[in-house]
């Protein structure tokens, strides 16, 4: 059977992005490989194996284009109020928080939130499938 590893997303700047993952996630740095034309960074914490690659291109100054394709990666919290409130602490700027309804019952409670680059991040309630 597969088993899911890791989402790989470019940034333009390592030390912003693993503040962003770390503060609004709790993620740490796993891994760290550089190579003469890129960075590799592996970013987890205890709760799940797992991992966002960041891929940081040396020498990229411009931004990504995140085009048209790209949805978002989620993450489930214990409780999404609490969540959401440190996240505004922080000034991360999430989104308001959504209840999402299927046939007359809760099917998910979140929000979504950019990193900085602005690729798209769903936190949602653990609650039904979204554990």
């Amino acid at each position: 059977m597969a088993k899911a590893i890791h989402t790989m997303i470019r940034v333009l700047d390592e030390a912003r992005s693993v503040d962003f993952y770390t503060r609004a996630f709790g993620l740490e740095v796993a891994d760290r490989f550089p190579f003469d034309d890129f960075t590799l960074i592996y970013l987890r914490n205890a709760e799940a194996d797992f991992e966002v690659e960041l891929t940081v291109n040396h020498g990229r100054t411009e931004p990504y284009q995140l085009g048209d394709g790209y949805g978002h990666v989620a993450f489930a919290v214990d409780d999404l109020d609490a969540e959401h409130a440190r996240f505004e602490a922080l000034g991360l700027s999430p989104r308001k928080i959504v209840a999402f309804e299927r046939d007359g019952a809760l099917m998910a409670r979140f929000f979504f939130v950019e990193d900085p680059d602005g690729y798209k991040i769903e936190v949602l309630q653990k609650h039904g499938r979204y554990r």
